[in-house]
């Protein structure tokens, strides 16, 4: 019995900061270290799922945020309760209308205890310029400098084009969502876009080891260094500097501008992109937009510590909100990344397949595409799909 209690306690002693991230450092790292080592030495490896808390389910920070996002947790929460998903969610609504920042702190705080997150998009209504954009400061807090999204159609769905596969890596924390700002004489104002070759290398090299284990051909690096030499210039000269360690794949680069043009009338030639966070922005809201909408594709921003799952536009919805017209498959795929994050393969595979067929073979779909149904008429209908099933 001694030995059995012995064994257990060497289980539980696994760092708590050892997520199963795409990109983590190794676990003899210190969280110091960590943070202080170039991004360039430091390894790509995968850590096995962390240990699951209070017999075996995962606790889960989750911010609904404004507009459309309270409702459309509500129906996650529905989803999860419905299949078991071993998912306990710690939910922390945060005030828009305030002008401090204690929720905010409170929700940080939150996610640093448990790790992972699923958030709505949280409006920031105070123009002060004390008053932080709170989506930007979880993200600059956390340091989760990476958001994936992976634009894929949905075969059915009205689009502009169909076959879209195409993944984006945004850096996440520096460029234009730096919030410096300052007016250097009255009527004249400067804002900072800031580029640092520590985050510009991370973004290159997660960009191209991602295409490297998803069996990807080609980095396209997006940028505007014909204009911004410095500061796009050295994200440029970063992106190329990385690609020299990842020779079977294939880099080029092009002008965001371009960019926008050539997603709208030929995205099928991209596979990766690799772009600064304004940029990100940008062409994931173009991309979603050909493939039906804000209401279809999830985000994930990763650090080397801590996860955080939201859909892939950040678009608050709030025109629609309570209407019961908002389409909840963003949200529903960002909890499905979730589920995978953590290792609940078979949950995420059985829901996912539930919302699959309710949109394509069902065609139980909400009028952002082209439907005449509500929320309530997808998520029963998925919830229906999954009654006829078993997860273990």
């Amino acid at each position: 019995m001694a030995l059995r209690l012995t064994q257990r306690l060497l289980q539980t002693q696994t760092p708590f900061l050892t997520r199963g991230y795409p990109m983590l450092v190794t676990k003899e790292k210190s969280e110091d270290v960590a943070h202080t080592k170039s991004s360039l030495q430091k390894k790509v490896t995968r850590t096995d799922i962390p240990s699951a808390q209070y017999g075996g389910r995962h606790a889960v920070t989750m911010l609904p945020g404004g507009g459309i996002g309270p409702e459309l947790m509500t129906y996650v929460r529905e989803i999860f309760s419905y299949c078991g998903a071993p998912i306990d969610f710690e939910v922390i609504d945060i005030d828009p209308s305030t002008e401090g920042n204690d929720d905010l702190d409170y929700a940080i705080m939150s996610i640093k205890r448990n790790g992972v997150a699923l958030k709505g998009n949280i409006e920031t209504k105070s123009q002060e310029l004390s008053d932080i954009s709170r989506n930007v400061a979880i993200r600059n807090e956390l340091d989760l400098y990476v958001n994936v999204v992976h634009c894929k159609s949905y075969p059915g769905i009205p689009a502009r084009h169909q076959d879209i596969d195409v993944v984006l890596i945004r850096q996440n924390t520096d460029g234009e969502y730096a919030m410096l700002e300052h007016e250097s004489v009255p009527g004249i104002v400067e804002s900072m876009k800031v580029v640092t070759v520590e985050n510009a290398e991370r973004v290159a090299r997660y960009a191209f080891e991602y295409a490297r284990q998803n069996n990807r051909k080609k980095v396209t690096t997006i940028h505007k260094a014909n204009i911004m030499k410095l500061s796009d210039g050295l994200f440029l000269e970063c992106a190329n500097r990385v690609h020299k360690d990842y020779p079977e794949l294939e880099h080029d680069n092009m002008i965001i501008d371009n960019t926008c043009m050539q997603a709208v009338s030929k995205p099928h030639q991209f596979d990766v992109m690799n772009m600064t966070n304004l940029y990100g922005t940008i062409v994931s809201n173009v991309l979603c937009g050909l493939m039906g909408g804000a209401g279809l594709i999830s985000g994930r921003n990763y650090g080397d510590h801590y996860a955080v799952f939201e859909p892939g536009t950040r678009n608050t919805g709030t025109a629609i909100a309570g209407k019961n017209i908002a389409n909840p498959v963003a949200m529903i795929n960002a909890s499905i990344d979730m589920l995978n994050h953590l290792g609940h393969k078979e949950h995420a595979n059985v829901i996912y397949e539930a919302t699959y067929q309710t949109i394509c073979n069902d065609a139980i779909r909400t009028p952002d595409l082209g439907g005449n149904h509500s929320s309530t008429d997808v998520v029963e209908n998925i919830l229906k799909i999954l009654s006829a099933k078993r997860v273990n």
